[in-house]
């Protein structure tokens, strides 16, 4: 029979990884919903390949960079997938605007636009401290 401080020990641990598994479980099951075709027959990132693939000839060196600099705030082990999705959003709407190269305002509006809304307020800081002036995208904010 456990008791005492042996008790106490095995039951934090269980907790522990009760909720290692539940956090752990939730990221896999997003990813997941990611990855489960649409009604069109293709994922979200089947999507994000399509637009990055179709739209990697317009990207310059001057434009990379830019997206470089504006996904340093995120950890460093997310932004692989972020620079993927806002670089297939500012992809998609070159395509859809037949542009001849991704310049800077197709960048921040496709960086606002793959921004959740949550985390705008951090993107409103990050552009400040770029010295981007915000007013002409505030609509999409």
């Amino acid at each position: 029979m456990l008791e005492g401080w042996f008790l106490w020990f095995m039951m934090f641990w269980v907790v522990v990884l009760v909720g290692l598994f539940a956090i752990g479980g939730f990221f896999m099951f997003r990813k997941f919903l990611k990855v489960f075709p649409k009604a069109d027959g293709k994922s979200t990132i089947d999507w994000e390949e399509h637009y990055v693939d179709r739209s990697i000839h317009l990207w310059s060196k001057e434009s990379k960079d830019m997206l470089e600099e504006l996904t340093k705030p995120v950890p460093e082990l997310f932004r692989p997938v972020a620079k993927q999705k806002i670089g297939a959003k500012i992809g998609e709407i070159a395509l859809e605007e037949k542009a001849k190269k991704i310049d800077f305002d197709l960048i921040i509006r496709g960086y606002i636009i793959a921004t959740p809304k949550r985390d705008h307020k951090f993107l409103r800081k990050k552009l400040a401290q770029m010295e981007i002036d915000v007013s002409p995208y505030e609509h999409l904010f």
